[in-house]
């Protein structure tokens, strides 16, 4: 049973400071005693099933009875019973001794047997979030309608490429032609929706997403040859096509901001943070492929404004500060932590995640995974950058802590969600340096952190 990220810290000083709590039932074995169900018990939880009540008779007094009426000694049926009873334990005891070690779902007295749709969300093997940081970005990207729906018929074959042995290639094939069928029939609405100084750019990317080389055609051609490699090799090449004409198509946010939130710093787009680690025992880091051992190491972060504005803008402002150069990390078994930063300035930004389905991010709220809510910028990602929590508040994001999330699905549930999900502001992930993050130990230092591209997106309150 994983434990939430908080728990995994809460020795540290320089924490998340946060005091969420395991949302699920503490593993428990079941009794292996028999029981005589006779009746049923109400539930107050609508959504679950009414459970049998569990109601012992008296075993002995009713066989006293039947031998009474039949003239049987009373031993002979103690003794069939008794036997009985204990053939019955031991096979119940074996059965569910069988269910608990085959099943990574804890037993709570008869609970796990009507465990409803909306409470099991964390545990389900068919919750579709983003994977990688890159699928994460691609999908968060506010673009045109008929390019999204381009977007989600090609992503649809990276999860059918992960079926084993046959391939349904047939399947495949229906999905790109119908992308290349809205690409053609949908050009002029898409090349409409590029700002006038961008169109030229946006209308030689589109040429080459319909007949270049990594484009649509190319890839049917793949489909037909039934490549599964040249598939994936052409799937990406187009995937990543369809998203820098998606950046084209959004130079801005795509929502108005709350008017309480103006006078923060916000990030109206994509930016790219550069920090440059060292080891703080003056250690190395290990060699890139036929390098040598470094002394620092570099990581990029893609930080997103579209879906989080005012923690993005937030942490840029800081980025291009300083504020971060010479910070130490700390490090957890889920996290890679900055230091709290309490000589720092920044912003106490609320809480701000965005929904999956909606158009604007909530503030000062957390999701309900367990009800469905999922976030366009997953938690449940390697590499994934977000804030700590206030100290003050956990409707509140840090003014200044940030962390590195280090995902394993092995501290997560079976859908592969972290129990933390849902609980932090995301607002971007690695893309440059995920190798560096598992070598970075407790005393090591941020040497420089430098917004390296996104200055011009970057909005501050007295330019606003």
């Amino acid at each position: 049973m994983a434990f939430p990220l908080s728990s995994a810290i809460v020795s540290y000083k320089h924490s998340l400071n946060v005091s969420i709590t395991p949302s699920f039932p503490k593993p428990s074995f079941l009794p292996t005693q028999i029981v005589f169900c006779s009746n049923q018990m109400p539930t107050k939880d609508p959504a679950r099933p009414a459970r049998p009540r569990i109601h012992c008779t008296n075993g002995l007094s009713l066989m006293q009875e039947l031998a009474d009426r039949h003239d049987f000694p009373t031993n002979f049926y103690l003794s069939i019973f008794r036997h009985g009873i204990k053939k019955l334990e031991s096979l119940i005891a074996v059965i569910l001794l069988s269910i608990q070690i085959s099943s990574p779902l804890p037993l709570v007295g008869w609970d796990s047997l009507f465990i409803s749709p909306a409470t099991a969300v964390l545990y389900s093997p068919d919750t579709k979030v983003p994977r990688t940081g890159e699928l994460a970005l691609r999908k968060a990207i506010p673009a045109n309608t008929s390019m999204k729906t381009i977007q989600e018929s090609l992503e649809d074959i990276s999860y059918l490429l992960r079926i084993p042995q046959r391939k349904p290639f047939g399947t495949m094939e229906g999905n790109v032609k119908k992308a290349l069928k809205i690409a053609v029939d949908e050009k002029d609405s898409i090349l409409a929706s590029l700002p006038t100084n961008l169109k030229e750019k946006g209308s030689t990317l589109y040429a080459s997403l319909i007949d270049g080389k990594g484009g649509l055609q190319a890839l049917l051609e793949s489909i037909k040859d039934k490549d599964p490699d040249k598939v994936s090799v052409g799937l990406a090449s187009s995937l990543d096509t369809v998203a820098e004409i998606e950046l084209l198509q959004a130079p801005g946010l795509s929502f108005l901001l709350p008017k309480q939130y103006l006078n923060y710093p916000r990030l109206t787009g994509r930016g790219i943070v550069e920090f440059t680690i060292e080891k703080g025992d003056g250690s190395t880091f290990s060699p890139e492929a036929g390098g040598e051992l470094r002394k620092t190491a570099t990581i990029q972060v893609v930080v997103d404004g579209y879906s989080a504005p005012l923690t993005a803008g937030n942490f840029a402002k800081l980025v291009i500060d300083g504020a971060y150069d010479g910070a130490k990390l700390n490090c957890t078994d889920q996290a890679v932590l900055s230091d709290s930063g309490l000589d720092k300035n920044g912003y106490n930004v609320p809480l701000e995640i965005m929904p999956s389905g909606q158009f604007e991010p909530l503030y000062r709220t957390t999701l309900n995974v367990q009800d469905g809510e999922l976030p366009v910028l997953p938690l449940s990602v390697y590499g994934a950058v977000a804030m700590a929590h206030s100290e003050v508040s956990e409707e509140y994001s840090s003014p200044y802590q940030f962390f590195f999330y280090l995902y394993d699905k092995r501290n997560a549930g079976l859908g592969g969600l972290s129990f933390d999900e849902g609980q932090f502001s995301v607002f971007g992930y690695t893309i440059v340096g995920k190798d560096i993050l598992p070598q970075i130990k407790t005393g090591d230092v941020i040497r420089s952190a430098k917004l390296v591209e996104g200055q011009d997106r970057l909005i501050l309150p007295n330019e606003s």
